[in-house]
């Protein structure tokens, strides 16, 4: 594969007409599958909805749900939900999340991620193919479970979002696609290695395996506007080191930025959050996001390409206006093609 995707925020400082034109644009454009989260914004499923019902041939995925926020029967009958209603565009993007969000939001035990993402995995598979589902597992114990609906896809593809060592050989194991995050381009090939392992321990071939990065991107046009870029891209950056736990600020440490990490965090906590995002070095963002002319990002996105990358996932970072978000997906459009109309399905 070698496309390019999206993903959008689902947070409330977009509207609905917004939402709906970045997907339609998308779609003219010729991107593969436009991708929606959801932290504390909008639930996934729901904006997925509304975006099937104002596209043709765009996939949508879920980047990502996290298994502890639903039990897998309801996973299932979601995402089946959506493909029926996306009429077989849905792709499901699984992924832990992390204690900030799990046990401070919503209330429940972070324990045994590995394992709920394994039983989660197995369950939704067996439901969505239409089996009785049996399931007697360590996290999990279901009776006589059966879907009354089917998806339209066959195999309707599960992605996985993860990083640690661990987690990275069960997406080679039992995943069709890798979600990554905050990746530097030389680290991809070592970890897509790690996610190798778990693929031949399974008698997989990693290249049935896509590998689709999330990448921090504007496209810019003037001096200006690349210094707006590149403050949007240390704030949002100094945000996950800093405020969301350990986990993303222990990532960023086995990448090499010890220093960078410790003085995010040292301002985190003051309350500087200037002062955290100052202290992003320009190797963090020259490596993890892509911002400059046309051309630049083009090149920056090809460097992933080499690296591993088969379908990059072009995100923007928190206050990225409509018009730039606009400008640089029709920048690094993968096909040139008329622009799209007001349509429904």
């Amino acid at each position: 594969m070698n496309s390019t995707a999206l993903t959008i925020s689902s947070r409330q400082d977009t509207s609905d007409a917004e939402l709906i034109s970045i997907a339609q644009l998308a779609e003219a454009l010729g991107y593969h599958t436009l991708w929606a989260g959801e932290s504390w914004g909008r639930d996934v499923f729901t904006l997925l909805t509304m975006l099937a019902c104002h596209t043709r041939s765009l996939r949508l995925g879920t980047g990502i749900v996290p298994v502890f926020s639903r039990s897998p029967a309801l996973i299932a009958q979601s995402i089946a939900s959506l493909d029926i209603i996306s009429q077989g565009r849905a792709t499901l993007g699984l992924g832990t999340s992390g204690r900030v969000v799990i046990q401070d939001w919503h209330g429940l035990p972070y324990q045994r991620p590995l394992q709920r993402t394994r039983e989660c995995i197995q369950i939704i598979r067996q439901a969505l193919a239409g089996e009785v589902v049996n399931h007697c597992g360590d996290l999990f114990q279901l009776r006589r479970f059966r879907m009354a609906v089917s998806p339209v896809q066959q195999h309707l593809p599960i992605y996985l979002a993860s990083l640690g060592p661990k987690n990275l050989e069960l997406t080679g194991e039992l995943a069709d696609g890798w979600l990554p995050v905050w990746v530097p381009w030389d680290r991809l090939s070592v970890l897509k290695d790690q996610v190798g392992k778990g693929a031949a321990r399974a008698g997989r071939d990693i290249a049935s395996i896509t590998v689709a990065p999330q990448i921090l991107c504007q496209v810019t046009s003037t001096s200006q506007e690349i210094t707006e870029a590149e403050r949007r891209m240390r704030a949002h950056m100094a945000y996950y080191i800093g405020g969301m736990g350990t986990y993303y600020y222990n990532l960023f440490r086995r990448y090499g930025y010890l220093a960078e990490t410790d003085a995010i965090r040292e301002a985190w906590t003051e309350g500087k959050r200037d002062k955290a995002a100052a202290a992003i070095s320009d190797a963090m963002l020259e490596k993890i996001t892509i911002f400059g002319t046309a051309a630049t990002c083009r090149a920056n996105l090809d460097q992933f390409r080499r690296h591993g990358a088969d379908m990059p996932v072009i995100a923007f970072p928190h206050g990225t206006p409509l018009e730039a978000v606009r400008h640089t997906l029709e920048a690094l459009a993968p096909a040139k093609v008329a622009a799209p109309t007001d349509s429904t399905t």
